[in-house]
Formats: structure tokens, sequence, C-alpha cells
């Protein structure tokens, strides 16, 4: 009797003991979810205060780390004519010569943009040079070769060039260099003609055109013709 009594015991002991064993996981559950559940609830408050959190962006692989960087464009700066030296007169892609009547002036050379040509009693035409330099070529710029002249109304055989003294080449008509003047503001104009005595609108057969001359301007000898 004794030892039953005994054994009912120790089972209503081991009992008990797998009872509180498992109330104390369940409540250690329990606290582990509401501690989840209250970090989830920080996280959301600080995404909701400072905006979703990016992530961290991948190390770049071998082959991307490998690849050449391209280097960004550079402007280079257009070329500037030396200083006291003429930049080349806008002609466009290739000089033009145009021979052409006009009023009051008669025959006259244009190039292209209709801007009137000239030449300079103090070049010489045989052999051909240039002794418009300097300042000079500033005021009145010379026509450069870019190409081989288009023209009309004028002799090709009269048509050449000349490398002048900083090495480019300048169109010339039966031996005399030609250029335009700084200060013909806008086609047809002829402010040159006349100027210094020296200065005179060309015609198609490379002579000088004097026939229209500002007062005051007297006709100079000619100067010598190209033999």
């Amino acid at each position: 009797m004794i030892r039953r009594n005994r054994i009912a015991i120790a089972v209503a002991g081991g009992m008990a003991a797998v009872l509180a064993l498992v109330m104390w996981t369940s409540n250690a559950t329990g606290l582990q979810g509401k501690t989840v559940a209250q970090t989830e609830q920080v996280g959301a408050a600080a995404q909701g205060d400072y905006g979703d959190v990016q992530e961290p962006l991948a190390p770049p692989t071998s082959e991307e780390a490998a690849a050449p960087v391209e280097d960004a464009p550079v402007e280079v700066p257009a070329a500037e004519a030396p200083e006291g030296q003429a930049a080349p007169a806008p002609s466009g892609p290739q000089v033009t010569l145009v021979g052409k009547s006009v009023p009051k002036m008669g025959d006259v050379v244009q190039d292209g943009d209709g801007r009137t040509l000239y030449r300079f009693d103090k070049d010489t035409p045989d052999p051909a040079k240039s002794n418009c330099e300097g300042q000079c070529a500033v005021t009145w710029p010379p026509v450069l070769s870019n190409g081989a002249p288009q023209l009309q109304g004028v002799d090709p055989a009269l048509v050449s060039t000349v490398k002048r003294a900083d090495g480019t080449e300048q169109v010339t008509l039966d031996g005399w260099p030609l250029y335009t003047y700084s200060k013909d503001e806008a086609p047809g104009q002829w402010k040159g003609q006349g100027v210094g005595n020296t200065w005179f609108v060309v015609q198609p057969n490379g002579k000088r055109n004097v026939e229209c001359l500002p007062a005051g301007v007297t006709v100079p000898p000619a100067p010598p013709a190209k033999s």
C-alpha cells in the first residue's frame, strides 16, 4: 500500500514538472513574438521618418573594373589668326569669283557673298607678290585659296594664286593679288575705291576700275602691267 502511494506521488510530481515546463516555454514564445513585433514597428517608423533605405551597390565585377573609362569630349577652341595677320575672308567652302556689271561702277569682280574685290597698286603682278601684310592685311583681308576657285564671268586663264609671307595661298587675277575691304558693310558696296590712291575695284580682266572715283581722288598713273 505504501509503495503504491509513493508511485502515485512520483507520477504526480513528474506531471507537475512537465506542466511547468510547458507553461514556461509558452510564455517565452509569447515574449519573443512580442519582441519581434515591437522591433518591426520600430523599423517601420524609422522608414517612415527617413524614407526607403537603398541597398549598398554591389562591388563591380572583374570585367567591369577592367573596362576602360571613356573620356569626356573636350571642346577645342577655334584657331585664331596670328596677331597682325588677317583671318581668311569668309567665302564658304570654296572661293568664288563673279565678274559682272553694276550701276555707276561698271565692270567689277565680287566673291560668292557679293563683296567687291580690290587690287593694290603697291603689289606686283609679274612675278605676283603681295605687299600688304600686318595691319594692312587686317584692313584689307586677302582672298585666300581653299581649293580651285569657282568662276563666273572670269577667264580661268587669268586666275592663279601666290604664296604669302605667312604661307597661305592668295588668289590672283592676271597676276594681281585680290582683297576685300573690312569697311564694306554689305554686299555690293565699294567703300575701298580709291583709298590712298592705291586701292581700286578690280575688273574681270584684272585691270583697275576707275569709272567711279570718290571726290578728291585723282586717277594715278597705271602701275606696270603683267608682261
